[in-house]
């Protein structure tokens, strides 16, 4: 069975599936087999066949290879908002049940699976669940991406307060600079560096495609 990891942020845009991406490159260099799974994407597009596509689950199977969207990113919706709103719209359900049993396929077939969630760590999925009940269900270590920027510390530190109560483990977090300079940014990561240790990553700027 895999090594599993759920990553989350310290916001929604803030670079979790551009930090995924990196970390799927450094462990397939260690020469492990890694998958991705994101297990529930708004914001799609309608494809020509008439099934959706997310550009993050793009960006992950270009990253591992994969195939069978199904197995790896079950829900997908097409409105670009909270996915519990999209669910309700498109008359859907999130199972965790389902995706518990999809991620244990993937696992099955790799030595690491990079589960990406959607938004910030208290996102909701729906009434009765969000990201945090996720990670929990499928009880997974987390990865905390902060978006480096202004107010990041604040949301770093009570994202990590928040998956420490939980009582899911924190295996590490990156340091994804989401804006061209940010001010004092030697001073923000110090200060984060010292209440959450040293980062797994520490990723540079990176302008959106045009």
């Amino acid at each position: 069975m895999a090594q599993g990891y759920f990553i989350t942020g310290t916001d929604t845009e803030i670079g979790k599936t551009h930090s995924a991406v990196q970390l799927i490159r450094h462990w397939q260099a260690q020469g492990k087999r890694v998958l991705a799974m994101k297990p529930v994407a708004s914001g799609c597009e309608l494809q020509p066949d008439g099934s959706l596509l997310n550009d993050d689950v793009v960006r992950l199977t270009s990253a591992t290879g994969q195939t069978d969207l199904a197995l790896m990113n079950p829900y997908r919706f097409l409105p670009p908002v909270s996915p519990h709103i999209a669910a309700r719209e498109a008359g859907v359900s999130i199972d965790p049940v389902l995706i518990v049993e999809r991620y244990q396929r993937l696992a099955a077939d790799a030595d690491v699976v990079l589960v990406e969630g959607a938004g910030g760590w208290l996102a909701p999925l729906s009434d009765t669940l969000d990201m945090q009940g996720l990670a929990q269900q499928l009880q997974l270590p987390v990865i905390l991406v902060v978006g480096m920027r202004l107010g990041c510390i604040n949301h770093a530190l009570l994202t990590a307060q928040a998956i420490h109560a939980s009582g899911c483990t924190l295996a590490g977090w990156i340091a994804n600079r989401v804006v061209p300079a940010q001010l004092a940014f030697e001073d923000n990561l110090g200060t984060l560096v010292r209440a959450l240790g040293e980062p797994l990553l520490s990723l540079p700027y990176e302008a959106p495609a045009a």
